[in-house]
């Protein structure tokens, strides 16, 4: 019958050979013992078609599905899983333990223990003890009872149990049980069955924990999964696959190799190795927190410690610039007092400067005061005189009272013109109009001096132009100097009877003052240093007349310059001055 189903089918015919590679736990020469009688089943069912099988190792089995040199494979669930993932593996029949099994619950483990161990009763007494398991990726010697410890909260990667990996055979397990190197161990279920059934292990050295069914004739300490798969690769062709499936599921024998049953549902076994985070799902590990941890702690202590210097850099950044912030703060305060004192110490000197005028000025200040004085006088004898001697009359008395009181204004508004100009007071600029204010310092400079020389001021600014911005008093101290400078020079070069001129006009949006002498002139070299602080032509002069006018010109907004005219002989002093507030508000409009 099979024969005849088999030549049904179209395509069964054209494979020479059936390549079934077989996971070779034990190595191929054990694999090869276990597996023939499977090899030789098939090769009867399927006449004509060479069966060959390939034993090798889980690396090697992926490479050669990987490569195309299988038509089918053999292996354990958690393999078979992982090459249904990678590769696309087909399932097409499930491996039966015992007769009349259900294929879905085939494959489990026992934990065992030496009988006398007391302190060990259930896999929940391994926290802490040591576990003798086959290798890393076996399943029913390793993953499985790991997804049990798992589920009570006992993890081996958390160092709860210390695993003990012997390799194969797997008898090695019992051997380490047995000789105290480790606690318990993990077989693949029934195998304790089958060597105490061979004599091999005596029946009652041995229990296993947490047995789920005592009455089952194999203890399981897990749940059971679904036994070996038989699969189909991906280029394998679907007639050929259903020939071998029908070849398998006819084969009759006690053997376990060759009682096989319709393909089992796998994902029992998914589920189990996802929550294990292992192939095929061993990318989810690579998500974890602990494993992002391990991965990247270099980066991650990089990080910290380029965190902690920027830290550090900000704070000590940031005592730097508070250091500094106090610092320039006091160097301010230092600056602030500084100029503070500078500003008075000029003051205290432009004062002195004006003090200085006066008292040049003071031996013809008394010739000055004594004319009006002594015209008072004249005229108060006169009419004292004429009193005594009856001749005093309406008219000399209106004429005598009209001459006191002329001489006696003339004499106060000297003196008030030298107290006001003497005074000691802070820096205050305001609108004033240049004409007047120059007009001013000619009275008083006239009334100071006597025998003072002609003095002609022409006035060629616009009549809207004549506002300045100024302080009055340091401009009328610039305006003395410069007269007095005029009238030494003039007295020098004996030309009393040349008048001095005082020319204002406007220049450059600007009000320009000059005032020129005709006094003998001043050498290139000495016109040179004319501003520097004690420097002077005079015998007894100081030489900070010029340099105060200068600093009191320059600190206006203006220069202060001398030249010598182009019309003769002399010396001509010029400043500039800005406009007043109204007439510079109206331009910047």
């Amino acid at each position: 019958m099979l024969c005849l189903l088999m030549a049904g089918m179209p395509g069964s015919v054209a494979a020479a050979e059936v390549r079934i590679g077989v996971l070779a736990w034990f190595g191929n020469h054990s694999a090869q013992m276990h597996w023939h009688g499977l090899g030789s089943a098939l090769q009867k069912r399927l006449p004509g078609v060479g069966v060959s099988l390939l034993y090798l190792d889980m690396v090697g089995l992926e490479k050669a599905v990987a490569a195309g040199d299988v038509d089918f494979i053999i292996t354990n669930p958690g393999h078979y899983v992982a090459l249904e993932a990678r590769h696309g593996m087909t399932r097409i029949a499930t491996q039966k333990i015992t007769p009349g099994q259900d294929s879905e619950f085939a494959v489990g483990s026992a934990v065992i223990v030496r009988t006398e161990r007391a302190d060990l009763q259930s896999l929940d007494d391994l926290r802490g003890k040591r576990l003798a398991a086959t290798v890393e990726d076996g399943f029913s010697g390793w993953l499985v009872i790991w997804a049990e410890l798992k589920r009570r909260d006992i993890d081996p990667e958390e160092g709860d149990v210390t695993p003990l990996f012997t390799g194969f055979p797997m008898t090695r397990i019992i051997d380490a049980v047995d000789s105290g190197e480790s606690d318990a161990g993990i077989l693949r279920g029934c195998l304790l069955e089958h060597l105490i059934r061979q004599g091999a292990v005596p029946a009652d050295r041995y229990r296993v924990l947490s047995a789920r069914d005592e009455r089952a004739s194999c203890l399981m300490s897990s749940p059971t999964y679904p036994g070996w798969a038989f699969a189909a690769a991906r280029q394998t062709p679907e007639e050929l696959a259903r020939t071998v499936l029908i070849a398998l599921l006819s084969l009759k024998d006690n053997d376990a190799v060759l009682r096989w049953g319709v393909p089992a549902d796998y994902y029992p076994v998914h589920e189990m190795l996802r929550s294990l985070h292992v192939v095929p799902y061993d990318f989810l590990r690579e998500h974890r927190l602990e494993v992002q941890i391990r991965r990247y702690w270099p980066i991650a202590v990089t990080f910290v410690v380029l965190l902690l210097l920027w830290l550090l850099y900000t704070l000590r950044v940031e005592v730097l610039v508070l250091r500094r912030s106090r610092e320039l703060s006091a160097a301010l305060t230092a600056r602030q007092a500084l100029e503070e004192s500078i500003e008075t110490q000029r003051q205290k000197m432009e004062h002195l400067s004006r003090l200085s005028i006066l008292g040049e000025l003071s031996c013809t200040l008394a010739h000055e005061l004594n004319q009006p004085l002594a015209t008072i006088g004249n005229y108060a004898r006169s009419l004292t005189r004429r009193l005594q001697s009856g001749k005093l009359s309406e008219d000399a008395v209106g004429q005598a009272a009209h001459e006191i009181t002329e001489q006696s204004e003339r004499a106060a508004g000297i003196l008030l013109g030298i107290r006001d100009f003497s005074r000691k007071r802070a820096r205050q600029r305001e609108d004033c109009d240049a004409g007047k204010m120059v007009g001013e310092i000619v009275a008083l400079f006239r009334g100071m001096v006597a025998r003072a020389p002609a003095i002609r001021i022409v006035d060629r600014l616009p009549a809207e132009q004549k506002t300045i911005h100024v302080d009055r008093l340091q401009i009328q101290q610039v305006l003395l100097n410069l007269l007095k400078n005029a009238y030494d020079a003039h007295s020098a070069a004996e030309q009393t009877s040349l008048p001095i001129d005082i020319i204002l006009e406007t220049t450059d949006e600007r009000v320009r003052i000059a005032v020129r002498d005709h006094g003998p002139g001043l050498a290139i070299e000495d016109r040179a240093r004319l501003f520097e602080p004690f420097f002077t032509t005079k015998p007894d002069g100081m030489g900070l007349g010029l340099s105060i006018c200068k600093s009191i010109v320059e600190a206006h907004g203006g220069q202060l310059v001398a030249e010598s005219p182009t019309d003769g002989d002399g010396l001509s002093f010029s400043f500039t001055l800005p406009h007043g507030s109204s007439l510079h508000d109206q331009q910047q409009d």
